[in-house]
Protein backbone atom coordinates (compact mmCIF):
# COMPACT_ATOMS: atom_id res chain seq x y z
CA UNK A 1 0.00 0.00 0.00
CA UNK A 2 1.43 3.15 -1.05
CA UNK A 3 -0.68 6.06 -0.10
CA UNK A 4 -1.11 4.89 3.70
CA UNK A 5 -2.92 7.45 6.37
CA UNK A 6 -2.74 10.65 5.70
CA UNK A 7 -5.22 12.64 6.48
CA UNK A 8 -5.40 13.51 10.66
CA UNK A 9 -7.78 15.84 13.35
CA UNK A 10 -6.00 18.25 15.42
CA UNK A 11 -8.99 18.30 18.09
CA UNK A 12 -10.44 14.73 18.04
CA UNK A 13 -10.29 12.80 20.94
CA UNK A 14 -7.45 10.17 21.41
CA UNK A 15 -8.42 6.34 21.27
CA UNK A 16 -7.15 3.55 20.84
CA UNK A 17 -3.67 2.08 22.01
CA UNK A 18 -1.47 5.23 21.99
CA UNK A 19 1.56 2.90 20.40
CA UNK A 20 5.31 4.42 21.94
CA UNK A 21 6.63 5.71 18.80
CA UNK A 22 9.61 7.50 19.73
CA UNK A 23 9.87 7.75 23.34
CA UNK A 24 6.05 6.77 23.77
CA UNK A 25 4.07 4.69 26.60
CA UNK A 26 4.42 0.86 26.15
CA UNK A 27 0.48 0.31 26.37
CA UNK A 28 -1.11 -1.18 23.53
CA UNK A 29 1.64 -3.16 22.62
CA UNK A 30 0.18 -4.21 19.38
CA UNK A 31 0.02 -0.95 17.75
CA UNK A 32 3.99 -0.05 19.75
CA UNK A 33 5.92 0.15 16.45
CA UNK A 34 3.24 1.73 13.59
CA UNK A 35 4.54 4.61 12.19
CA UNK A 36 3.24 8.08 13.75
CA UNK A 37 1.47 8.46 10.75
CA UNK A 38 -0.20 5.09 11.33
CA UNK A 39 -0.92 5.86 15.05
CA UNK A 40 -2.57 8.93 14.18
CA UNK A 41 -5.29 7.77 11.41
CA UNK A 42 -8.60 9.52 12.02
CA UNK A 43 -11.09 6.95 12.80
CA UNK A 44 -14.03 8.41 11.95
CA UNK A 45 -14.66 10.77 8.71
CA UNK A 46 -15.73 13.86 11.32
CA UNK A 47 -11.91 13.36 12.76
CA UNK A 48 -10.74 14.06 8.82
CA UNK A 49 -9.79 17.69 8.07
CA UNK A 50 -8.69 19.58 4.98
CA UNK A 51 -11.56 18.05 2.97
CA UNK A 52 -14.69 20.16 3.74
CA UNK A 53 -15.86 20.07 0.00
CA UNK A 54 -16.46 16.04 0.18
CA UNK A 55 -17.25 15.36 4.01
CA UNK A 56 -19.96 17.74 4.73
CA UNK A 57 -23.28 16.26 6.04
CA UNK A 58 -25.35 14.94 3.24
CA UNK A 59 -22.15 14.75 0.59
CA UNK A 60 -21.97 11.49 -1.50
CA UNK A 61 -19.16 10.55 0.83
CA UNK A 62 -20.94 10.88 4.11
CA UNK A 63 -23.35 8.92 2.84
CA UNK A 64 -21.54 6.04 1.30
CA UNK A 65 -19.86 5.96 5.57
CA UNK A 66 -23.23 5.87 6.78
CA UNK A 67 -25.12 3.58 4.63
CA UNK A 68 -25.61 0.46 6.17
CA UNK A 69 -26.40 -2.55 4.68
CA UNK A 70 -29.09 -3.01 2.15
CA UNK A 71 -30.92 -0.58 4.15
CA UNK A 72 -29.27 2.35 2.37
CA UNK A 73 -28.26 2.37 -1.26
CA UNK A 74 -26.06 5.06 -0.29
CA UNK A 75 -23.23 6.83 -2.90
CA UNK A 76 -22.31 4.75 -5.75
CA UNK A 77 -18.14 3.33 -6.33
CA UNK A 78 -15.95 6.13 -5.58
CA UNK A 79 -12.65 7.11 -7.51
CA UNK A 80 -10.48 9.48 -4.98
CA UNK A 81 -7.69 11.51 -6.50
CA UNK A 82 -5.21 13.65 -4.88
CA UNK A 83 -1.42 13.67 -4.79
CA UNK A 84 0.09 11.68 -1.75
CA UNK A 85 -0.37 12.26 1.85
CA UNK A 86 -4.12 14.07 1.12
CA UNK A 87 -6.18 11.06 2.81
CA UNK A 88 -6.75 8.97 -0.19
CA UNK A 89 -6.39 5.66 2.08
CA UNK A 90 -7.71 7.13 5.05
CA UNK A 91 -10.75 7.78 3.64
CA UNK A 92 -10.98 4.25 2.02
CA UNK A 93 -10.55 2.96 5.62
CA UNK A 94 -13.07 5.07 7.03
CA UNK A 95 -15.38 4.06 4.43
CA UNK A 96 -14.92 0.26 5.41
CA UNK A 97 -16.11 0.74 9.15
CA UNK A 98 -19.47 1.47 8.41
CA UNK A 99 -21.53 -1.12 10.02
CA UNK A 100 -22.67 -4.19 7.75
CA UNK A 101 -19.47 -3.74 5.58
CA UNK A 102 -16.65 -6.36 4.52
CA UNK A 103 -13.42 -4.48 3.95
CA UNK A 104 -11.24 -5.86 1.14
CA UNK A 105 -8.03 -3.91 0.01
CA UNK A 106 -5.96 -4.98 -2.81
CA UNK A 107 -3.03 -3.05 -4.70
CA UNK A 108 -2.59 -2.73 -8.19
CA UNK A 109 0.80 -3.49 -7.90
CA UNK A 110 0.48 -6.58 -7.30
CA UNK A 111 -3.45 -7.84 -7.54
CA UNK A 112 -4.05 -9.62 -11.34
CA UNK A 113 -7.73 -10.51 -12.33
CA UNK A 114 -7.20 -13.60 -10.70
CA UNK A 115 -7.14 -11.59 -7.43
CA UNK A 116 -10.47 -9.80 -8.63
CA UNK A 117 -12.25 -12.15 -9.36
CA UNK A 118 -12.03 -14.22 -5.97
CA UNK A 119 -12.96 -10.60 -4.22
CA UNK A 120 -15.93 -10.59 -6.76
CA UNK A 121 -16.82 -14.05 -6.22
CA UNK A 122 -16.64 -13.40 -1.78
CA UNK A 123 -18.10 -10.53 -2.39
CA UNK A 124 -21.33 -12.53 -4.03
CA UNK A 125 -21.35 -15.14 -0.98
CA UNK A 126 -20.91 -12.34 1.57
CA UNK A 127 -23.92 -10.32 0.17
CA UNK A 128 -26.32 -13.75 -0.33
CA UNK A 129 -25.57 -15.24 2.96
CA UNK A 130 -24.85 -12.24 5.40
CA UNK A 131 -26.66 -9.44 4.11
CA UNK A 132 -23.18 -7.87 4.05
CA UNK A 133 -21.44 -5.02 1.64
CA UNK A 134 -18.67 -5.64 -0.02
CA UNK A 135 -16.22 -2.36 -0.37
CA UNK A 136 -13.02 -3.28 -2.12
CA UNK A 137 -10.27 -0.61 -1.77
CA UNK A 138 -7.67 -0.56 -5.00
CA UNK A 139 -4.67 1.42 -4.49
CA UNK A 140 -2.83 2.89 -7.44
CA UNK A 141 -5.96 2.05 -9.71
CA UNK A 142 -3.84 3.63 -12.85
CA UNK A 143 -1.37 0.79 -12.74
CA UNK A 144 -4.06 -2.16 -13.59
CA UNK A 145 -3.97 -2.51 -17.60
CA UNK A 146 -7.63 -1.79 -19.52
CA UNK A 147 -8.27 -5.58 -19.06
CA UNK A 148 -7.89 -5.61 -15.30
CA UNK A 149 -10.43 -2.57 -14.91
CA UNK A 150 -12.93 -4.24 -17.34
CA UNK A 151 -12.62 -6.97 -14.97
CA UNK A 152 -14.60 -5.11 -12.28
CA UNK A 153 -17.33 -3.54 -14.43
CA UNK A 154 -19.98 -5.84 -13.85
CA UNK A 155 -19.83 -5.87 -10.05
CA UNK A 156 -19.62 -2.25 -9.34
CA UNK A 157 -22.43 -1.63 -11.83
CA UNK A 158 -24.63 -4.00 -10.23
CA UNK A 159 -23.05 -2.90 -6.57
CA UNK A 160 -22.04 -6.44 -6.17
CA UNK A 161 -19.14 -4.48 -4.28
CA UNK A 162 -18.46 -0.63 -3.78
CA UNK A 163 -15.13 0.28 -5.25
CA UNK A 164 -13.30 2.82 -3.53
CA UNK A 165 -10.44 3.50 -5.87
CA UNK A 166 -7.10 5.48 -4.90
CA UNK A 167 -5.00 7.20 -7.73
CA UNK A 168 -2.44 9.80 -7.64
CA UNK A 169 -2.83 10.55 -11.44
CA UNK A 170 -5.69 11.92 -13.10
CA UNK A 171 -8.30 9.48 -13.81
CA UNK A 172 -9.38 11.46 -17.20
CA UNK A 173 -6.02 9.36 -18.38
CA UNK A 174 -5.59 6.69 -16.45
CA UNK A 175 -9.22 5.01 -15.61
CA UNK A 176 -11.26 3.91 -18.07
CA UNK A 177 -14.48 5.68 -19.52
CA UNK A 178 -16.91 3.04 -18.46
CA UNK A 179 -15.28 2.64 -15.06
CA UNK A 180 -15.05 6.45 -14.57
CA UNK A 181 -18.94 6.88 -15.70
CA UNK A 182 -20.10 4.32 -12.99
CA UNK A 183 -18.31 5.86 -10.41
CA UNK A 184 -18.37 9.63 -8.46
CA UNK A 185 -14.92 11.11 -9.16
CA UNK A 186 -13.76 12.94 -5.94
CA UNK A 187 -10.96 15.35 -5.87
CA UNK A 188 -8.96 15.83 -2.67
CA UNK A 189 -7.23 18.81 -2.43
CA UNK A 190 -3.89 19.46 -0.81
CA UNK A 191 -3.80 20.47 2.94
CA UNK A 192 -2.94 23.90 3.14
CA UNK A 193 -0.12 25.38 5.89
CA UNK A 194 -2.28 25.99 8.95
CA UNK A 195 -4.06 22.55 8.90
CA UNK A 196 -0.61 20.88 8.53
CA UNK A 197 0.77 22.58 11.44
CA UNK A 198 -2.53 21.85 13.38
CA UNK A 199 -1.82 18.43 12.15
CA UNK A 200 1.92 18.70 13.63
CA UNK A 201 0.82 20.50 17.05
CA UNK A 202 -1.40 17.65 17.11
CA UNK A 203 0.74 14.49 17.58
CA UNK A 204 3.10 15.95 19.90
CA UNK A 205 0.79 16.03 22.33
CA UNK A 206 -1.65 13.27 21.61
CA UNK A 207 -1.19 9.82 23.59
CA UNK A 208 -1.80 8.01 20.31
CA UNK A 209 1.70 10.33 18.85
CA UNK A 210 4.30 11.70 20.97
CA UNK A 211 2.38 11.59 24.32
CA UNK A 212 3.91 15.35 24.99
CA UNK A 213 7.50 13.78 26.09
CA UNK A 214 8.60 16.70 23.23
CA UNK A 215 8.77 20.25 22.74
CA UNK A 216 8.70 21.17 19.09
CA UNK A 217 10.87 24.75 18.26
CA UNK A 218 8.36 27.22 16.25
CA UNK A 219 10.94 27.46 13.63
CA UNK A 220 11.47 23.65 13.71
CA UNK A 221 7.29 23.65 12.96
CA UNK A 222 7.83 26.01 10.11
CA UNK A 223 10.26 24.16 8.46
CA UNK A 224 8.36 20.68 8.98
CA UNK A 225 5.24 22.60 7.07
CA UNK A 226 7.20 23.99 4.48
CA UNK A 227 9.78 20.57 3.60
CA UNK A 228 6.07 18.32 3.71
CA UNK A 229 5.06 20.27 0.40
CA UNK A 230 0.93 19.66 1.71
CA UNK A 231 1.79 15.92 2.20
CA UNK A 232 0.56 15.37 6.00
CA UNK A 233 1.87 11.70 6.13
CA UNK A 234 5.27 13.16 5.14
CA UNK A 235 5.20 15.92 7.94
CA UNK A 236 4.57 13.31 10.00
CA UNK A 237 7.29 10.74 8.86
CA UNK A 238 9.13 14.06 9.35
CA UNK A 239 8.68 14.95 12.71
CA UNK A 240 8.99 11.23 14.08
CA UNK A 241 12.65 10.90 13.12
CA UNK A 242 13.51 14.62 14.06
CA UNK A 243 12.10 13.53 17.71
CA UNK A 244 14.34 10.63 16.79
CA UNK A 245 17.26 12.88 16.24
CA UNK A 246 16.60 15.19 19.04
CA UNK A 247 16.34 11.70 22.18
CA UNK A 248 19.77 10.68 20.26
CA UNK A 249 21.29 14.02 21.07
CA UNK A 250 19.66 14.74 24.02
CA UNK A 251 21.07 11.28 25.15
CA UNK A 252 24.29 11.95 24.04
CA UNK A 253 24.38 15.06 25.80
CA UNK A 254 23.80 14.11 29.41
CA UNK A 255 26.55 11.25 28.87
CA UNK A 256 28.91 14.25 27.90
CA UNK A 257 27.73 15.93 31.07
CA UNK A 258 28.68 12.92 33.08
CA UNK A 259 31.83 12.19 31.62
CA UNK A 260 32.82 15.84 31.89
CA UNK A 261 31.97 15.15 35.39
CA UNK A 262 34.02 12.36 36.28
CA UNK A 263 37.14 14.34 34.37
CA UNK A 264 36.71 17.12 37.23
CA UNK A 265 37.22 14.91 39.58
CA UNK A 266 34.19 15.09 41.49
CA UNK A 267 33.40 12.44 43.36
CA UNK A 268 29.84 11.04 43.93
CA UNK A 269 29.90 11.29 47.58
CA UNK A 270 31.29 15.29 47.50
CA UNK A 271 27.30 16.19 48.37
CA UNK A 272 23.56 15.15 48.09
CA UNK A 273 23.77 18.66 46.34
CA UNK A 274 25.61 17.55 43.60
CA UNK A 275 23.56 14.42 42.71
CA UNK A 276 19.98 15.85 42.75
CA UNK A 277 20.60 19.04 41.21
CA UNK A 278 21.14 19.80 36.96
CA UNK A 279 22.86 22.04 35.17
CA UNK A 280 19.73 24.60 35.47
CA UNK A 281 19.58 24.62 39.19
CA UNK A 282 16.43 21.93 38.84
CA UNK A 283 16.29 18.77 40.04
CA UNK A 284 17.54 16.22 38.55
CA UNK A 285 14.09 14.45 38.63
CA UNK A 286 12.46 17.32 36.78
CA UNK A 287 15.03 17.68 34.44
CA UNK A 288 14.40 13.82 33.52
CA UNK A 289 10.72 14.87 33.21
CA UNK A 290 11.66 17.96 30.76
CA UNK A 291 9.75 17.81 27.44
CA UNK A 292 12.95 16.84 24.71
CA UNK A 293 13.18 19.70 22.75
CA UNK A 294 12.99 19.17 18.45
CA UNK A 295 15.00 21.98 16.96
CA UNK A 296 15.26 23.29 13.24
CA UNK A 297 18.62 21.51 12.96
CA UNK A 298 16.69 18.18 14.09
CA UNK A 299 14.67 18.39 10.83
CA UNK A 300 16.79 19.38 8.83
CA UNK A 301 18.45 16.02 9.47
CA UNK A 302 15.35 14.54 9.32
CA UNK A 303 14.99 15.15 5.75
CA UNK A 304 17.71 16.50 3.65
CA UNK A 305 15.38 17.70 0.63
CA UNK A 306 11.63 17.96 -0.09
CA UNK A 307 10.22 14.91 -2.29
CA UNK A 308 8.87 16.72 -5.11
CA UNK A 309 5.85 16.11 -6.65
CA UNK A 310 5.77 15.21 -9.95
CA UNK A 311 5.11 11.97 -12.13
CA UNK A 312 6.74 11.97 -15.95
CA UNK A 313 3.91 10.67 -16.92
CA UNK A 314 1.54 11.75 -15.17
CA UNK A 315 -0.89 14.97 -15.43
CA UNK A 316 1.60 16.86 -13.11
CA UNK A 317 4.25 16.31 -16.12
CA UNK A 318 2.28 18.41 -18.31
CA UNK A 319 0.88 20.91 -15.92
CA UNK A 320 4.74 21.87 -14.53
CA UNK A 321 5.77 21.88 -18.54
CA UNK A 322 2.44 24.26 -19.29
CA UNK A 323 3.52 26.72 -16.78
CA UNK A 324 6.87 26.39 -17.79
CA UNK A 325 5.72 27.37 -21.41
CA UNK A 326 3.59 29.44 -20.46
CA UNK A 327 6.04 31.50 -17.73
CA UNK A 328 8.41 32.30 -21.04
CA UNK A 329 5.92 33.73 -22.87
CA UNK A 330 4.49 35.59 -20.27
CA UNK A 331 7.76 37.36 -19.99
CA UNK A 332 8.13 35.76 -16.24
CA UNK A 333 11.91 34.88 -16.06
CA UNK A 334 11.66 34.17 -12.37
CA UNK A 335 8.66 31.67 -12.97
CA UNK A 336 10.35 30.32 -15.56
CA UNK A 337 13.59 29.49 -14.01
CA UNK A 338 11.11 28.05 -11.30
CA UNK A 339 9.57 25.63 -13.07
CA UNK A 340 12.86 24.37 -15.03
CA UNK A 341 13.99 23.81 -11.44
CA UNK A 342 11.04 22.06 -10.36
CA UNK A 343 11.74 19.27 -13.64
CA UNK A 344 15.41 19.32 -13.34
CA UNK A 345 15.09 18.35 -9.67
CA UNK A 346 12.36 16.00 -10.35
CA UNK A 347 14.70 14.14 -13.06
CA UNK A 348 12.68 15.31 -16.26
CA UNK A 349 14.67 14.58 -19.63
CA UNK A 350 16.69 17.52 -20.31
CA UNK A 351 16.34 16.75 -24.26
CA UNK A 352 12.84 17.09 -23.61
CA UNK A 353 13.40 20.30 -21.86
CA UNK A 354 15.82 21.49 -24.22
CA UNK A 355 13.30 20.72 -27.19
CA UNK A 356 10.48 22.59 -25.17
CA UNK A 357 12.88 25.62 -25.25
CA UNK A 358 13.90 25.24 -28.58
CA UNK A 359 9.87 25.15 -29.63
CA UNK A 360 9.45 28.13 -27.13
CA UNK A 361 11.65 29.95 -29.15
CA UNK A 362 10.17 29.84 -32.55
CA UNK A 363 6.52 29.66 -31.36
CA UNK A 364 6.63 32.43 -29.27
CA UNK A 365 9.46 34.80 -30.01
CA UNK A 366 9.77 34.51 -33.34
CA UNK A 367 10.51 37.29 -35.47
CA UNK A 368 10.66 39.64 -32.81
CA UNK A 369 14.09 38.43 -31.74
CA UNK A 370 15.29 35.80 -34.34
CA UNK A 371 18.67 35.12 -32.27
CA UNK A 372 16.33 33.21 -30.02
CA UNK A 373 16.16 30.35 -31.94
CA UNK A 374 19.70 29.79 -32.64
CA UNK A 375 20.37 30.47 -28.49
CA UNK A 376 17.54 27.67 -27.44
CA UNK A 377 19.50 25.62 -30.33
CA UNK A 378 23.12 25.88 -28.88
CA UNK A 379 21.33 24.97 -25.53
CA UNK A 380 19.72 21.56 -26.44
CA UNK A 381 23.11 20.91 -28.48
CA UNK A 382 25.09 21.38 -25.18
CA UNK A 383 22.73 19.74 -22.83
CA UNK A 384 23.20 17.08 -25.53
CA UNK A 385 27.11 17.02 -25.51
CA UNK A 386 27.70 17.61 -21.74
CA UNK A 387 25.00 16.02 -20.15
CA UNK A 388 23.83 16.80 -16.30
CA UNK A 389 23.95 18.32 -14.09
CA UNK A 390 26.51 20.95 -15.95
CA UNK A 391 23.66 20.94 -18.59
CA UNK A 392 21.12 23.07 -16.55
CA UNK A 393 23.46 25.82 -16.79
CA UNK A 394 22.86 26.66 -20.91
CA UNK A 395 18.98 25.40 -19.97
CA UNK A 396 18.86 28.42 -17.44
CA UNK A 397 20.89 31.10 -19.87
CA UNK A 398 18.68 30.35 -23.06
CA UNK A 399 15.20 30.05 -20.53
CA UNK A 400 16.75 33.83 -19.46
CA UNK A 401 17.08 35.01 -22.69
CA UNK A 402 13.74 33.73 -24.02
CA UNK A 403 11.88 35.01 -21.08
CA UNK A 404 13.23 38.01 -21.34
CA UNK A 405 13.36 38.48 -24.98
CA UNK A 406 10.05 40.36 -26.96
CA UNK A 407 7.68 38.39 -28.38
CA UNK A 408 5.85 37.67 -31.53
CA UNK A 409 3.57 34.63 -33.04
CA UNK A 410 2.98 36.29 -36.21
CA UNK A 411 5.25 34.03 -38.31
CA UNK A 412 4.04 31.15 -36.45
CA UNK A 413 0.26 32.00 -36.83
CA UNK A 414 0.77 32.59 -39.84
CA UNK A 415 1.77 29.60 -41.46
CA UNK A 416 -1.05 28.40 -39.62
CA UNK A 417 -3.52 30.37 -41.67
CA UNK A 418 -1.69 28.96 -44.96
CA UNK A 419 -2.19 25.87 -43.80
CA UNK A 420 -5.92 26.44 -43.28
CA UNK A 421 -6.26 27.52 -46.97
CA UNK A 422 -4.20 25.05 -48.01
CA UNK A 423 -6.63 21.96 -46.02
CA UNK A 424 -9.91 24.45 -47.42
CA UNK A 425 -8.99 23.98 -51.06
CA UNK A 426 -7.82 27.40 -51.61
CA UNK A 427 -4.11 25.70 -53.19
CA UNK A 428 -4.70 26.75 -56.45
CA UNK A 429 -2.26 26.52 -59.21
CA UNK A 430 1.14 27.18 -59.12
CA UNK A 431 1.66 30.11 -61.91
CA UNK A 432 3.18 29.50 -65.07
CA UNK A 433 5.94 31.87 -64.78
CA UNK A 434 6.84 30.15 -61.36
CA UNK A 435 6.92 26.99 -62.60
CA UNK A 436 9.90 24.59 -63.03
CA UNK A 437 11.37 25.06 -66.74
CA UNK A 438 14.58 22.84 -66.69
CA UNK A 439 13.39 19.34 -67.90
CA UNK A 440 12.70 18.36 -71.09
CA UNK A 441 9.13 19.36 -72.58
CA UNK A 442 8.68 22.02 -69.86
CA UNK A 443 9.53 25.58 -72.34
CA UNK A 444 6.83 24.16 -74.65
CA UNK A 445 4.08 23.92 -71.81
CA UNK A 446 5.09 27.70 -70.93
CA UNK A 447 6.41 27.05 -68.00
CA UNK A 448 8.84 29.67 -66.49
CA UNK A 449 7.47 32.26 -69.43
CA UNK A 450 7.98 35.83 -68.33
CA UNK A 451 9.34 34.76 -64.96
CA UNK A 452 11.02 38.04 -63.68
CA UNK A 453 14.59 37.50 -62.24
CA UNK A 454 14.78 39.18 -58.85
CA UNK A 455 18.78 40.46 -59.22
CA UNK A 456 18.07 41.84 -61.95
CA UNK A 457 15.76 44.85 -60.64
CA UNK A 458 15.98 47.75 -57.88
CA UNK A 459 16.12 46.82 -54.43
CA UNK A 460 16.57 42.79 -55.62
CA UNK A 461 12.57 42.65 -55.20
CA UNK A 462 10.36 42.11 -58.51
CA UNK A 463 7.11 43.04 -59.13
CA UNK A 464 4.91 40.13 -60.45
CA UNK A 465 2.38 37.68 -59.20
CA UNK A 466 3.74 34.65 -56.51
CA UNK A 467 0.71 33.52 -55.31
CA UNK A 468 -1.96 30.71 -56.72
CA UNK A 469 -4.52 32.99 -58.67
CA UNK A 470 -7.41 31.69 -55.90
CA UNK A 471 -5.07 33.58 -53.56
CA UNK A 472 -4.32 36.70 -55.25
CA UNK A 473 -3.82 39.34 -52.78
CA UNK A 474 -3.75 37.58 -49.59
CA UNK A 475 -1.97 38.25 -46.68
CA UNK A 476 -0.74 36.20 -43.98
CA UNK A 477 2.07 37.55 -41.73
CA UNK A 478 1.28 40.37 -40.01
CA UNK A 479 4.12 41.94 -37.97
CA UNK A 480 3.75 43.13 -34.72
CA UNK A 481 5.39 46.20 -33.13
CA UNK A 482 7.66 44.28 -30.65
CA UNK A 483 11.22 44.32 -31.06
CA UNK A 484 13.17 43.58 -34.58
CA UNK A 485 9.43 43.04 -35.90
CA UNK A 486 9.03 46.93 -35.52
CA UNK A 487 11.41 47.21 -38.49
CA UNK A 488 10.34 44.65 -40.28
CA UNK A 489 6.76 45.81 -40.62
CA UNK A 490 8.11 49.14 -42.17
CA UNK A 491 9.86 46.85 -45.03
CA UNK A 492 7.22 44.46 -45.56
CA UNK A 493 4.65 47.42 -46.47
CA UNK A 494 7.63 48.89 -48.92
CA UNK A 495 7.75 45.61 -50.29
CA UNK A 496 4.18 44.89 -50.41
CA UNK A 497 4.48 48.39 -52.74
CA UNK A 498 7.29 47.46 -54.61
CA UNK A 499 5.57 43.47 -55.33
CA UNK A 500 2.02 44.95 -55.96
CA UNK A 501 2.73 48.77 -57.42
Amino acid sequence: MTDGPDLFSSDSPDQGSPGPGVGGSSAGAGRALDPLAVRMRPRTIAEVVGQDHLTFPGSPLNQLVEASGGDRAGASSVILWGPPGVGKTTLAHVISHAPGRTFVELSAITAGVKDVRQVIENARRERDMYQRTTVLFLDEIHRFSKAQQDALLPAVENRLVVLVAATTENPSFSVISPLLSRSLLLTLRPLDDAAVADLIDSAVVSERGLAGQFELEPAAKDFIVRIAGADARRSLTILEAAAGIATAQAEFADGSTAAHSDFDGESDTDSDESEEVGETGESKAEDENRPILITEAACAEASSETVLRYDRNGDQHYDVVSAFIKSIRGSDVDAALHYLARMIVAGEDPRFIARRIVISAAEDIGMADPQALPIAVAASTAVQNIGMPEGRIPLAEAVTYLAMAPKSNASYMALDQAIADVKNGFAGQVPAHLRDAHYPGAKELGHGEGYRYSHSYPHGVAAQEYLPETLRGKRYYEPTGNGMERSMSERLEMLQRLLRP
